[in-house]
């Protein structure tokens, strides 16, 4: 009854459309809880719990790949739930641990730990990421730099967490085998067990593999109860009845049964340019990460995503995180696929998972400590596995030959050369493709179809007639510094092959958004170029500021007023009207 009035009130406050609504884009707090309905507290209580249950194995288990203790990942799923709950634009949508932000987070690390002198706690050194994740992603909330969303594209992005899923997998060699693994990359870790094949713990192997047959049958036989928790579940029955400590098989150990403390992290001693670039590492994977978590299950509830106001609420939810000693978090896909499945209506759910993992924190750390790591790693295989999307590929390989080799790089790029760099390689090959296209902008020769208004493409419509003696050539791109070479190839290329006889070559600016002072100078070029060949250059519907920045720069007064047009009906018109006069002129 307290919490069904506490939620009337919210809805008092935040549900109607005042100032305070109107305001809520800028500033989204509570914003799930808008126009809240008291029946919905049931489902909301459901989900928290089953959100809890799922979010338990992972929490234990993600700390692992950053070489961060167990406890800390129980620290991410709280603090976090709570800061979105307050502050995130979603209503269904739920942060925490995951799998590709970890593996970043783990290169990151390694990389601090280079440097000579790191003397800094690890968990420390992996709140002060969380805090400087959420930062940037305020000052990015505060720029509307949401468009980073859209840095890696979903090609990229589908290749580079198949690279990632990969890497986990290897990660969890040591874990399985129980053999301690100091290779890195691909195939380092994969010849090293080979060549330490006499120290693999057999038994923790063994456990290791039932533990992840189990995880595939409860998917292939779509069991009610998530696959993680069944695993949790029943190591800890067997470790408790088998005894697996005593038989050498790694558990996770003490897990302090204490609340995290609020405090800002120790930052003393540690290289800050080192931080701030891993950070900013972290928060282009996770954000970009989440937005397509966020993105796929919107469209699943019909309704929309603003990047934008998602920074605020995975801003919130990484500051938190960094000052309750966890590390930085996203989108969770399983969290909310569960949330969605139980039917949380809104952030309710996270509360009460929240509160949830808060009681498993203070009394079940007796039977979390005989966990065993083998069970974990399985988990995490599990997991990896679900991170690679065969079917994408292969529709991007179906759609896009080009995209698909771009996913396969960025699949490569962590495994050949370290996650890092595999970052800086995902985001190379999206800016190199994004250039070599707007680099080579399409174009077409126009045409008109008999009896029919309008003008054609050429190659695209057989019936449509070119005007004799007038060439209309449409340029669909931007004409800036990087492309102008390309497009006065083509234009040459083209009025080199035109009918003899052709006078006027009209160049149709209408998809053409933007011109550049390089630009400018290349049509003017070609303007001399074509008028020494007795071809007149001209424009049609070119847009207001490049039409100002073509008559700063002289190109207007080259070829003359009367050679742009307002649309190619005028460009046509003022065509047949002066070969009428030269015809009249000139008789035969």
């Amino acid at each position: 009854m307290i919490l069904q009035a506490f939620l009337l009130r919210i809805q008092a406050v935040f549900g109607g459309h005042g100032p305070v609504g109107t305001d809520s884009r800028r500033f989204p707090v509570l914003a799930s809880f808008r126009g809240y309905q008291p029946d919905w507290l049931g489902s909301d209580i459901s989900a928290g719990l089953a959100i809890a249950a799922v979010g338990l194995p992972s929490a234990i288990a993600y700390p692992a790949i950053a070489g961060l203790p167990p406890e800390t990942g129980l620290y991410a799923s709280i603090a976090p739930l709570v800061a979105y709950a307050v502050f995130g634009p979603s209503r269904q949508l739920i942060v925490g641990p995951d799998a590709a932000t970890m593996t970043v987070l783990a290169a990151v690390l390694a990389t601090i730990y280079e440097a000579p002198g790191v003397t800094a706690d690890r968990v420390a050194v992996a709140a002060l990421l969380a805090l400087a994740v959420g930062v940037f992603c305020l000052i990015a909330r505060a720029l509307r730099l949401g468009v980073l969303a859209t840095l890696l594209s979903r090609p990229i992005l589908t290749g580079f967490l198949a690279g990632i899923s990969l890497s986990i997998m290897i990660g969890q060699i040591g874990r399985l085998t129980g053999v301690k693994i100091e290779s890195a990359g691909l195939m380092g870790p994969i010849l090293e067990i080979v060549d330490k094949a006499n120290f693999i713990h057999w038994p923790s192997l063994a456990l290791g593999a039932a533990m992840f047959l189990v995880l595939q049958a409860v998917r292939i036989c779509k069991l009610p109860l998530p696959g993680p928790v069944i695993i949790v579940v029943l190591a800890v029955v067997l470790s408790a009845l088998l005894d697996f400590e005593a038989l050498g098989i790694a558990v996770v150990g003490d897990i302090p049964s204490g609340l995290p403390q609020f405090a800002l992290p120790a930052h003393s001693g540690m290289p800050v340019d080192t931080i701030l670039l891993g950070a900013a590492s972290i928060f282009l994977v996770s954000f970009g990460s989440g937005i397509v978590t966020a993105r796929s299950f919107a469209t699943r509830g019909s309704y929309e995503v603003d990047p934008n106001l998602e920074l605020t609420g995975f801003g919130t939810a990484n500051v938190a995180a960094g000052f309750f000693g966890a590390f930085p978090v996203t989108a969770s896909d399983s969290r909310t696929a569960v949330n969605m499945s139980v039917g949380g209506r809104t952030q309710v759910a996270s509360i009460v998972a929240a509160v949830t993992l808060i009681a498993t924190l203070l009394f079940l750390g007796p039977a979390l400590r005989i966990l065993p790591i083998p069970a974990l790693g399985a988990i995490l295989v599990a997991a990896a596995l679900s991170l690679i999307d065969v079917e994408a590929l292969g529709e991007i390989r179906r759609i896009s030959r080009i995209e698909f080799l771009f996913a396969i790089i960025a699949l490569i790029g962590p495994l050949s050369l370290g996650v890092l760099q595999g970052i800086v390689i995902a985001v190379g090959a999206t800016l190199v493709y994004l250039l070599y296209k707007a680099a080579h902008p399409r174009d077409a020769m126009l045409g008109r179809v008999s009896g029919r208004d309008g003008f054609y493409k050429l190659h695209r419509s057989p019936e449509a007639r070119p005007e004799p003696g007038l060439a209309l050539c449409i340029v669909q791109g931007n004409l800036l510094f990087f492309d102008t070479d390309y497009v006065r190839a083509r234009l040459r290329t083209i009025a080199s092959e035109l009918p003899p006889g052709t006078e006027w070559f009209v160049l149709d600016a209408s998809a053409v958004a933007q011109i550049d002072c390089t630009a400018a100078a290349m049509l003017a070029g070609l303007a001399n170029e074509f008028a020494a060949r007795g071809l007149a250059l001209g424009f049609a519907e070119v847009h207001s500021e490049a039409l100002e920045l073509l008559q700063r720069a002289g190109v207007i007064d080259q070829i003359g007023t009367t050679m742009v047009f307002d649309d190619l009906d005028d460009a046509l018109r003022a065509f047949r009207a002066r070969s009428s006069l030269t015809h009249i002129a000139s008789p035969n």
